[in-house]
């Protein structure tokens, strides 16, 4: 598997930058720091997308000290098959999303973008290697953008294993 020089060369999620969605602005990771930060990839069409609720929950119940990012991914079953502006008015309308989301965005393979490069390998993040399988994936940075920990899809937003580490 070859990887981005992008992923390679970052100690931190703060130095990445990524298209926000339906719009052209860009979302800074730097703008970050001194926060925790949730990176979700997350689909419209998915057995586990009442997830958004819970998402949309965290991040209004602790957004003084944490930043949700929603990253939408078709790559596990079509489920995201959308146009971004699809997905923008579905989260909104449907969740009443007001945390950060990006362009649509592979989280696995040889295309995977490079902020998943980073969070899934261990030679990139310093803490563990991670395989992606499903939809609603977690990865919790601390304020400094280093990775604290990893969740995976059945673990809800609100569950106490995430929470804990915000009080």
């Amino acid at each position: 598997m070859s990887f981005t020089s992008t992923a390679t060369q970052k100690t931190s999620i703060h130095q990445f930058q990524i298209k926000a969605l339906d719009s052209e602005k860009t979302i800074d990771f730097g703008d970050f720091a001194g926060k925790k930060i949730l990176v979700v990839n997350v689909a419209s069409k998915c057995g586990f997308t009442n997830q958004y609720e819970e998402l949309e929950q965290l991040y209004q119940t602790y957004k003084d000290k944490l930043v949700v990012v929603g990253f939408p991914c078709n790559q596990f079953l079509n489920q995201e098959p959308g146009s971004e502006r699809d997905i923008a008015t579905f989260c909104s309308t449907t969740y009443g999303v007001t945390f950060p989301m990006t362009t649509k965005v592979e989280v696995k393979g040889n295309d995977a973008h490079a902020i998943y490069q980073w969070l899934t390998r261990k030679e990139f993040n310093g803490k563990d290697d991670y395989k992606i399988s499903w939809n609603f994936n977690k990865f919790l940075l601390d304020e400094e953008g280093k990775l604290l920990d990893h969740f995976g899809t059945r673990t809800r937003p609100m569950d106490e294993e995430i929470t804990a580490y915000l009080r």
